[in-house]
Order: structure tokens, then sequence, then C-alpha cells
């Protein structure tokens, strides 16, 4: 049974797994604190981190009915994101795991989320080809097992959940953007307000999001929408070419690894649009498609402490190295 503490963003999380089970998933979002600036801003997360984290351990124990004593280890998030609300978790992971004289395990956010598909009754087991699409990150990976996966491509720029909410400012809504943007889009038609697809026609499988980004400020700037109608129909194209990008790339890299079944993680994995078009893929290809549930596909720490399970625990005094990092190291693999 595994603590897990994540607080590589926004959210301060905290979970209690049994296995596959999930006997607490507790997150305390920041996004309110955050919308009035558009964004999150790294310092004014970390400080929330540090009211959060403590409340937010304490109620994942409480909804798992158990204490501390009972957990065999503690796991948290060391990186990528931002560096201080890292610290955070970090140092309070240490901090409960050496009081309560329990192991630490370090555990990377990509491979969190890869891991939130081995939870539940509906697990999928490697290997398996994983599309990883969230507000930092955009990949597609060839996960080989429990432990390992190659990078296969990856966002030569901003990823997918950075375009939703960048394109959601630009188009005055709220933050988070990828929600704004999909129940504005819900109303719109996505044939009247059409963008070039990124990386059509590219060879490879890496993906790109800043120029649809500029063609939709550039097409705001010369014709403002003049109705909610047509705001509503350009936030439908604008969120069609990004999940457009997404499936086509997919698409491509099944046909070069030979996989049959796929995983979908990430906050973007959330998007209606792109589970939809998914489900199609699956229906028209036979292969076999997994969505993260809904509440693995942001930030949690369920899915830290999943990927907790199959890496190796570090006592005392070794725990006490385990440091923070803001970037990813990703191993490439050629095909």
């Amino acid at each position: 049974m595994i603590l897990a503490i994540e607080t590589s963003c926004d959210e301060t999380c905290a979970a209690v797994v049994d296995g596959t089970a999930v006997l607490a998933n507790v997150v305390a979002s920041q996004a309110l604190l955050h919308r009035r600036f558009g964004g999150v801003v790294p310092e004014v997360a970390s400080r929330r981190h540090l009211e959060l984290v403590g409340p937010v351990v304490q109620a994942a124990l409480a909804d798992a009915g158990v204490t501390l004593a009972e957990v065999t280890a503690v796991a948290v998030t060391v990186g990528p994101g931002l560096i201080g609300a890292l610290l955070v978790g970090v140092s309070a992971a240490k901090a409960y795991a050496y009081g309560a004289g329990k192991p630490l395990i370090a555990v990377d956010h990509l491979h969190g989320h890869v891991a939130s598909l081995f939870l539940g009754p509906d697990a999928i087991e490697p290997p398996f080809l994983c599309l990883l699409a969230s507000g930092g990150h955009t990949l597609l990976l060839d996960v080989s097992d429990h432990r390992t996966f190659h990078v296969l491509g990856r966002s030569l720029d901003d990823a997918a959940g950075e375009a939703f909410d960048k394109g959601a400012r630009l188009l005055g809504l709220g933050y988070p953007g990828g929600v704004a943007i999909e129940a504005l889009a819900r109303n719109g038609r996505a044939t009247r307000a059409t963008f070039t697809i990124p990386m059509a026609g590219r060879d490879g499988l890496d993906l790109s999001f800043s120029g649809v980004k500029t063609a939709l400020a550039t097409r705001l700037a010369a014709r403002p929408p003049a109705s909610d109608d047509d705001r509503a129909d350009v936030a439908a194209g604008y969120q069609e070419a990004i999940v457009e990008s997404l499936v086509s790339r997919l698409e491509r890299a099944l046909k070069m690894t030979g996989h049959q079944r796929v995983g979908v993680v990430g906050g973007v994995a959330a998007n209606g649009r792109l589970r939809a078009r998914l489900a199609a893929l699956a229906e028209r290809s036979g292969i076999t498609v997994r969505v993260a549930p809904l509440a693995y596909c942001g930030d949690n720490a369920a899915m830290i402490g999943s990927a907790a399970r199959f890496l190796e625990p570090q006592p005392f005094p070794a725990l006490l190295a385990i440091d923070a990092y803001p970037r990813a190291t990703l191993k490439v693999k050629s095909l």
C-alpha cells in the first residue's frame, strides 16, 4: 500500500494505492487562483502547495481509512514540472517517509501518466503504443514494460494542452483553456473555420502546435468574430485541427510499429472530441484503444502511486538524496 504525493504544477494531490486499487485520490486544484492571470504563476503555485500538502495528505489517508503507519512506502513526483512546486512535494514526502520510517519512491511525472493505464479492472498491460497529451508534454511512446517507454515522437514546440490554453486566451475564454474551448466548440461548426492541420504530410512522428496557435491569432486579428456563432465556429475549427493532428500522427505510429493496442493519457485525453475520434479509429481499424479514466487524465497522485509499484524504494538515509528536476530526460527509439 503506497501513499503518493503529486505537486508538479498547480494541483496538490495525494492518493493511497493498493495494487491496482485506488483507495483514495484527493486533488486540490488551484485553477480559480490562477484564472485571473490566464495561466499558472509558478511562485503562486508553490506557496499554495505549502498550504495544501499537509491537509491533502491527511484527507487521502482518512478517505482510505488507513494511517501513515499502515502504508508500506511513500511515493512522490520528482519531475518534470515547476521546480518550486516539485520541491514542496519532495520535501513533504521526505518528511512523511522519514517520520514514519518508510522508504521513499521517486516517480517521473510522465511515467505516472502512462501508469494511470495500469489502474482498475480495465488496466492495459504492456506492450502498447501510448499517446501522452497534456499541458506540458505531447509524446508518442512505445511502452515496452511497466517501467520502460521510448519516445517515438514529440512536440517540437507547444504541447497540445498548451495550445488549448493559449488559444482560449486569444478567444477571451477562461482558464483552463481546454475545457473552455471544448464547451464553446460544441455550439460551432469546424467546417466554417478551418485551420491547416499541424505537420500534415510531414515525415516522422513529431508534432507541432505553435503554427496553429499563430494562425488563430492572425485570424482573430484580421477578422474578429462578428457574433457568438462565429466565435464558436472558430473554437470548433481550432479544436479540430489539434485533434486531427494527434489522431493522424497516432495512426501513422500504429502503422510504423505494428501495435494493436493504444493507450491515451494526459489532460487532453479528457477532450470529448478526441475521445470520439479515437473511438471511431478503434472501430474502423479493429485496434484496442484504452483512454485513461477522466479522474486520472489530469494531474493526480493515483497515477504516481501506480508507477511507484514498479520502481525501487529508497530507505533512509538514501531517500534524503532524492531531488527534483524541472525537465524531462527522454529516450528516443529509432524505428
